[in-house]
C-alpha cells in the first residue's frame, strides 16, 4: 500500500490497521508519486494507491491516467491499481473536499465506482483482484463509520426516479422516505455504467422524470449520464451536484 501519510494520526480515518505490513509512505511530490505506484503495477506488484483527499488527484493521477490506463486500454500491457480516493466534506475547500471521480472518467482503460458500505467495498475489491486494469474507487469519509446496507426502494409508476451516486446515496434515501412515491436506485459502478434495463423502464413510466445525484461537479459524469437516461427513456432527467462557480 503507497500513500502520503498513511500512518500519521488517524490512519487515513482509521482503514488502516497500525500494525500493517507492506506499507510505503510517498513523498509530498504529488505528481512524481503516481510514477512509482505505476512502476510497482508494472513488476506485477498490484498496489493500492491511497490519496487522501480527491482534489489532490489533480496532481496524483497525472502519471496513471496517462501511462497505467493506456497501457490496459491500448497497448494491453497489464497495469492494474487499485486507486483509494477518498472524499471529504465540511470546510475543506474546492481543492481537498468533495468527490473529483470525472478526472478519471474522462480517461480510457480506468473503471470508475463508488461504493458505499463494506459489502460493495468487497465486490469490488475481489473484481479487482480478477482484472488487469486501474480501478478509481471513489470513498468517501462518511462512509467509513457505515455498517448497514443501502438498499433500492422500488414504486410502481413513479413520481420522480432518482439514481444517487457516492455520498448523495444517504441523502436521497431520506427525500424518498419524505415525498412518498419516489424511486431510488443506488448506483455504485460509473464506469462501465450500472443502471440496468429494469431501472430505464421504472424511469420511462414515471410522472416526472428522473434525478442524477453526484457529489462531483454537474458539468461532467452526472449530465453525461442523464443524458443517455434521457435518450433511452424519453423522459427528462435533471442533475444535483455540487454548485458550479462562473
Amino acid at each position: 500500500m503507497f500513500g502520503q501519510c498513511i500512518t500519521a494520526v488517524g490512519w487515513v480515518g482509521g482503514t488502516i490497521p497500525e500494525d500493517g505490513e507492506n506499507l510505503i509512505e510517498l513523498p509530498m511530490a504529488d505528481v512524481m508519486n503516481g510514477g512509482v505506484v505505476v512502476g510497482a503495477a508494472l513488476a506485477g506488484k498490484r498496489p493500492i494507491y491511497v490519496v487522501r483527499y480527491q482534489g489532490f488527484q489533480w496532481f496524483n493521477f497525472s502519471i496513471i491516467g496517462n501511462y497505467a490506463a493506456k497501457s490496459s486500454e491500448l497497448w494491453k500491457v497489464n497495469c492494474p491499481i487499485f486507486i483509494r480516493s477518498i472524499g471529504m466534506e465540511g470546510g475543506m475547500g474546492p481543492v481537498a473536499g468533495s468527490s473529483h471521480h470525472g478526472i478519471a472518467y474522462r480517461m480510457p482503460g480506468v473503471k470508475v465506482c463508488s461504493p458505499m458500505t463494506s459489502r460493495e467495498y468487497t465486490e469490488i475489491y475481489n473484481t479487482f483482484m480478477e482484472d488487469n486494469c486501474p480501478y478509481y474507487v471513489s470513498e468517501h469519509r462518511v462512509s467509513h463509520s457505515y455498517t448497514g446496507a443501502l438498499l433500492d426502494t422500488e414504486v410502481e409508476k413513479p413520481d420522480w426516479v432518482l439514481f444517487p451516486y457516492s455520498i448523495t446515496r444517504f441523502s436521497a434515501e431520506e427525500a424518498a422516505k419524505e415525498r412518498g412515491k419516489v424511486s431510488v436506485y443506488h448506483q455504485v459502478w460509473i464506469r462501465p455504467l450500472g443502471i440496468s434495463d429494469r431501472q430505464i423502464q421504472r424511469l420511462k413510466e414515471s410522472k416526472y422524470g428522473g434525478v442524477v445525484l453526484d457529489g462531483d461537479y454537474p458539468n461532467g459524469i452526472a449530465r453525461q449520464i442523464a443524458h443517455d437516461l434521457m435518450l433511452k427513456s424519453g423522459k427528462k432527467v435533471y442533475v444535483l451536484a455540487l454548485k458550479e462557480v462562473a
